[in-house]
C-alpha cells in the first residue's frame, strides 16, 4: 500500500446512511473503507451498491445480515483472500457478521464490529470476551503488515470518555473488556490516533439521546489499530466530525487515516481535539 487513505465509520445501516455516504466517499476520497453496522444481507447490500461503488472505483468484500450487525470492506487498492467472520469465533448462539478481512495492496485489513456486552457480567458479556480473544489469536498468527478497523466498542482509558463517573456500572469501560483490548493490541498492534494525539481529548460515538452530540458527551470507541510495519507510515490520523454533523447522520463519525502521505495535511480539515474537558453529565440510559 504506497499512499492511502482508510477509514473507518459505523454506518448504523447503510441503506439509511445512503444519502451522506456516497457524497463523503467524494469529498474524502478514502481508498480503503471499513463500515460497521450495515444491517444488510449480501445481496441486499450488493444490490444497493455494487453499482455506484464500482462507479468511485471500489471493489467490496462483505459478510452482513438481514437487519443486525453487518461489515463490509471498500476497496480502491485491490482485495484478495477475503474471509468472513473470525474462523472458529464465537456465537450468540450462532455466528454474527461482526468481521471480515481482506488483503488490501499487502496490507491485512480486518472490518470489526465488537459486541456490545450490554450489561457487564451478562452472557453477551461473556460473548464479547470470548470474541475479542479470537480476534487476537486471528490477529497474532500474522501477518504483520494489518490494520484492525471498527467500532471496538471499548474506551481503551478513562481519556476516552466525557466523564468516567457517567460510565460506572455499565459497560465499555470495564476492566476485563479494557484488559482483552490490551491483549489484542500486545499482539504488536498500534492504537495509531492516539498514538498520534497523546494528550488531546476527541470523541467518534455521541448517543442520539439527549442531544450528547451538541454537548459534546462522547466516546472514543471507533479505533484504527496497525501492525509496526503499517504504523510506521501513518502520516495523519483524525475523526471526522464533520459527519457526525447535519441531517439523519450515523451516531459514529468515521475515523481517516493516511499512511505516507497526508493530502489534507498531517491533522486533515477536522482538526482534533474537538472535545473541551471537565464536563460532567448522567448517561441518558441513566436519566
Amino acid at each position: 500500500m504506497g499512499r492511502v487513505r482508510v477509514a473507518t465509520w459505523n454506518v448504523n445501516s447503510v441503506k439509511q446512511r445512503l444519502p451522506r455516504l456516497l457524497p463523503w466517499l467524494d469529498e474524502r476520497s478514502p481508498d480503503v473503507v471499513c463500515l460497521q453496522e450495515t444491517k444488510l444481507a449480501d445481496e441486499a447490500f450488493a444490490k444497493l451498491l455494487r453499482e455506484p461503488l464500482a462507479e468511485r472505483g471500489y471493489e467490496i468484500a462483505l459478510n452482513g445480515e438481514v437487519q443486525w450487525n453487518g461489515v463490509a470492506i471498500l476497496s480502491r487498492v485491490g482485495i484478495e483472500d477475503v474471509v468472513r467472520g473470525i474462523p472458529g469465533g464465537p456465537g450468540f448462539p450462532d455466528p454474527e457478521a461482526r468481521a471480515v478481512s481482506a488483503t488490501c495492496g499487502g496490507v491485512r485489513v480486518h472490518s470489526v464490529y465488537v459486541p456490545n456486552g450490554r450489561e457487564p457480567d451478562s452472557d453477551h458479556y461473556h460473548y464479547k470476551l470470548a470474541w475479542l480473544a479470537a480476534l487476537r489469536d486471528e490477529i497474532a498468527a500474522g501477518p504483520d503488515e494489518v490494520m484492525v478497523c471498527g467500532d471496538i466498542n471499548i474506551a481503551p482509558t478513562d481519556a476516552d470518555v466525557f466523564d468516567p463517573a457517567a460510565y460506572v456500572g455499565h459497560t465499555h469501560v470495564t476492566p476485563p473488556e479494557r484488559a482483552a483490548l490490551a491483549e489484542l493490541l500486545n499482539t504488536g498492534l498500534h492504537d495509531v490516533v492516539r498514538d498520534r494525539w497523546p494528550n488531546s481529548r476527541f470523541f467518534s460515538y455521541w448517543d442520539y439521546r439527549g442531544g450528547m452530540f451538541h454537548r459534546d458527551l462522547g466516546m472514543r470507541i471507533d479505533l484504527v489499530l496497525a501492525g509496526s510495519p503499517v504504523a510506521g507510515r501513518v502520516a495523519a490520523a483524525w475523526v471526522d466530525r464533520q459527519a457526525r454533523k447535519g441531517t439523519g447522520p450515523s451516531d459514529h463519525a468515521p475515523v481517516i487515516v493516511d499512511l505516507d502521505v497526508a493530502p489534507d495535511g498531517d491533522i486533515g480539515p477536522v482538526v482534533p481535539p474537538p472535545s473541551a474537558p471537565g464536563k460532567t453529565a448522567k448517561l441518558p440510559q441513566s436519566q
